[in-house]
């Protein structure tokens, strides 16, 4: 069984970013961004309000303090600056939630911070010490810094497969500025190997192992309601669609 999780509430002031009412219907988790890498107080006030009338979980999308980069640009930072970012950014969204009569379900870092987590153990140590705090699991990845701190301190996670990102020959997602279009038929057909033999397709042509525990799709993505779309329909298809 696997969830759809989506990055979502990133826009910012009067800028929009990314089809976040389009693609609730398909997505069972909602990753909303804390405003340090994109959002800010109205918008991630709005993306509860309509995460929560969806059904959908909610939980908090820590990044970098990069909006220039999007925080997708990778950053030296110590264990200590990460836990206190994520603290910060997940309280901050924490509030909002119960503002709305709502909780959090779970944490998941944000582009360069979630990839500096998978090679760095001070940067999963950060993340592990700020998901204690809140009690929450967290989204994550496989074979990595990240599941080997979060299983030795007992954190809860899952680890997610991405069908709109590029992998390297690391079997680790390329994370760049811009996500290229995908149409849904390449969505659906990466979604059910991933699922039937943990498998995808690198940038080089190699197979290599990826585990599928959620799905990720971003708002952001050319045709992202789209392909949010094939998701929900092929896990449905292969009955393994999780809550």
């Amino acid at each position: 069984m696997a969830s759809i999780n989506c990055d979502m509430g990133e826009s910012f002031g009067i800028y929009r970013f990314g089809d976040d009412a389009a693609c609730l219907p398909f997505v069972t988790h909602a990753n909303i961004a804390c405003g340090f890498h994109a959002s800010d107080p109205v918008v991630m006030r709005a993306t509860v309000r309509a995460a929560k009338n969806a059904g959908v979980n909610i939980g908090s999308h820590p990044g970098l303090p990069d909006r220039e980069g999007f925080g997708r640009r990778a950053m030296r930072m110590t264990r200590e600056e990460v836990s206190a970012l994520v603290v910060y950014q997940t309280g901050a969204l924490q509030a909002f939630a119960m503002a709305e009569g709502a909780s959090l379900s779970h944490i998941k870092p944000h582009g360069a911070l979630f990839g500096m987590a998978q090679n760095d153990y001070g940067v999963a140590e950060g993340i592990a010490d700020a998901a204690e705090v809140f009690g929450l699991p967290v989204i994550a990845y496989s074979d990595c810094c990240m599941s080997e701190v979060f299983t030795r301190r007992g954190i809860p996670f899952v680890c997610e497969f991405y069908v709109d990102i590029d992998y390297g020959d690391d079997g680790r997602q390329i994370i760049s500025r811009d996500h290229p279009a995908i149409s849904a038929a390449a969505v659906a057909e990466k979604v059910r190997r991933a699922l039937r033999e943990g498998m995808t397709r690198s940038v080089s042509g190699r197979d290599v192992r990826v585990v599928a525990d959620s799905i990720c799709v971003h708002s952001d993505t050319p045709g992202a309601v789209e392909v949010a779309r094939a998701v929900f329909e092929t896990l449905r298809a292969e009955g393994a669609l999780a809550a």
